[in-house]
């Protein structure tokens, strides 16, 4: 399933923040608790729960409700369109990068 691009930017809106990026490093390694993944920010139980919506809400993690708790998951599904859109970028760089080295090396600059 192709992702709009009005979802590859909610995505890339949801990345934008070191925050959010961190918490999935995080659940990265393993699923965790809210209160797990607030442990190493320096900010509100609260805060941190915005920030668990916003990458719930783009799809990017889902919550799983055990009594009081709410366990987080990584879903790493939404990243490969993202991943997909950055690699062609990437292609770009690198074939222009090679071009100019083989211009440097050929004119003894």
């Amino acid at each position: 399933m192709r992702q709009s691009r009005s979802d590859m930017d909610a995505v890339f809106g949801a990345l934008a923040d070191p925050t959010r990026r961190a918490i999935l490093t995080r659940l990265s390694q393993g699923d965790a608790t809210v209160n797990e993944l607030a442990e190493p920010h320096d900010m509100s139980l609260a805060a941190v729960s915005r920030h668990v919506h916003v990458l719930a809400d783009v799809g990017l993690m889902s919550r799983i409700r055990e009594g009081k708790n709410i366990r987080c998951q990584l879903n790493a599904a939404p990243l490969r369109e993202a991943t997909s859109w950055l690699t062609g970028y990437q292609r770009f760089w690198d074939q222009k990068l090679d071009a100019l080295g083989e211009f440097l090396e050929g004119d003894d600059v």
